[in-house]
């Protein structure tokens, strides 16, 4: 491990692991509070592309930082065998956690969306695609807030607005990122979109037994509202899924356009179409 991250933060217990290494609670005496240390071995990096991506994230993440809705980078800390990004320190449960078996009222799904969406709109702004949007990478501050994360998947826009490349999960990747086409920052909205659905009614809009049937059922994108589960769901909500969750990119919402959305602005209210 790297010796100037023993000097500059005091370490203490694992808090998760990934592919590539460990995410290690720790103290900074500057910040004079907690932090999360991402600490990752550079010598089980066999691949370019992930290569790559080690090298981008923690770009990206200072590119963007500050937002009260993205994971706050503090600072990168590098030597030849180990790379370590000191992040904001986040609550163990993800919004995954939050959702997984429940649905959320339309309010509480409103809040939180709105504030997603908050955080897509600026990464846009700044020409960032996430790409790998999910629940899993939807964290917590101690006081709630909502905290994107996870750009090892983030790719910046090239000078016509488009990116390229197969990436993301299968439940909530755009139908457009799986013909390997390029595509535009709309591909984020798909999936918030999807994560919207699935606070709704519990269940994905698009699923399957392996990771073909899912892609297959999501190139086909034939969205339905189930009378079982979303009878007492809004036509606002529907409404704003539909134009999420729209096969066609260029008639599909943008982050902005849907911040503007009236179930959006009335905080999920039931009549917000009336």
């Amino acid at each position: 491990m790297c010796e100037a991250l023993k000097n500059a933060y005091q370490l203490f217990e694992e808090i998760g692991r990934g592919r590539f290494g460990t995410i290690v609670r720790a103290f900074s005496p500057v910040l004079a509070d907690f932090v999360a240390c991402k600490i990752i071995d550079k010598r089980v990096l066999t691949d370019a592309t992930d290569r790559a991506c080690l090298d981008k994230e923690p770009k990206i993440m200072t590119l963007l930082a500050p937002h009260p809705n993205i994971l706050q980078i503090f600072d990168v800390v590098e030597n030849d065998d180990f790379l370590t990004v000191v992040l904001e320190l986040c609550e163990p449960t993800t919004l995954y956690d939050r959702i997984v078996g429940r649905t959320l009222s339309e309010p509480e799904s409103a809040s939180l969306v709105k504030s997603l969406l908050e955080a897509l709109a600026h990464c846009h702004r700044l020409g960032v695609v996430h790409r790998d949007l999910k629940p899993e990478n939807v964290l917590f501050d101690s006081r709630g807030t909502l905290k994107l994360a996870d750009f090892g998947s983030a790719e910046w826009l090239n000078e016509d607005g488009l990116v390229e490349g197969v990436v993301g999960t299968p439940y909530y990747v755009a139908p457009e990122v799986l013909l390997g086409r390029e595509y535009n920052e709309k591909a984020d909205a798909w999936s918030v979109g999807v994560i919207l659905y699935i606070m709704l009614a519990g269940i994905p809009p698009f699923y399957g037994e392996s990771a073909t049937e899912i892609f297959e059922a999501v190139l086909r994108g034939n969205l339905r509202f189930p009378t079982r589960v979303f009878r007492s769901v809004s036509p606002a909500a529907k409404d704003l899924l539909r134009k999420m969750i729209c096969k066609d990119p260029s008639r599909r919402l943008t982050a902005e356009q849907a911040l503007r959305h009236p179930w959006i602005l009335s905080g999920g209210e039931t009549s917000s179409l009336d």
